[in-house]
């Protein structure tokens, strides 16, 4: 599968969209986990203010990375993506610790593992390694809701 392939089949299962797609492929997956990899973009918009001159890759893009790839994971596991069934939304972070900064242009190689389902929300843990070290590990919840349309409110 070519790279275009793999990014308009992960578009298709979650509703995130560039410039907030922050997974490239799926490498494997299974009824209980997902793995998937995201090149940081060597120009992504935001080093050059974090930090100038150092460029990091914000912890919170990282942990938004391994929360797509929880949702990929729970789209995975119904089949694909309905609006009708809600879209996965973060509800809650448990434990993260960050173990590693990463910089421009590296891989991240991630690994989410679904713990617990009740009802509509997914107990999962992530760990997002990159050159063979721990990045993050952290548990998280994602629940299904609707979201509101716009206008609404």
């Amino acid at each position: 599968m070519t790279t275009g392939e793999a990014r308009r089949a992960i578009r298709s299962a979650i509703p995130h969209r560039e410039p907030f797609l922050f997974v490239d492929e799926v490498v494997d997956h299974g009824s209980e986990h997902v793995s998937t990899r995201w090149r940081v973009p060597a120009d992504g918009p935001w080093f050059p203010g974090h930090f100038p001159g150092e460029p990091v890759l914000p912890g919170v893009l990282t942990s938004e990375h391994c929360f797509q790839s929880g949702a990929l994971l729970i789209s995975l596991l119904r089949g694909g993506l309905d609006p009708a069934d809600g879209v996965p939304v973060l509800t809650r972070i448990e434990g993260a610790r960050f173990k590693r900064i990463v910089r421009p242009g590296e891989l991240l190689e991630t690994r989410v593992e679904l713990r617990e389902r009740l009802g509509d929300a997914y107990y999962l843990t992530g760990h997002v390694r990159c050159g063979g070290r721990t990045v993050l590990r952290t548990r998280f919840v994602l629940s299904s809701t609707t979201l509101p349309s716009e206008g609404a409110g």
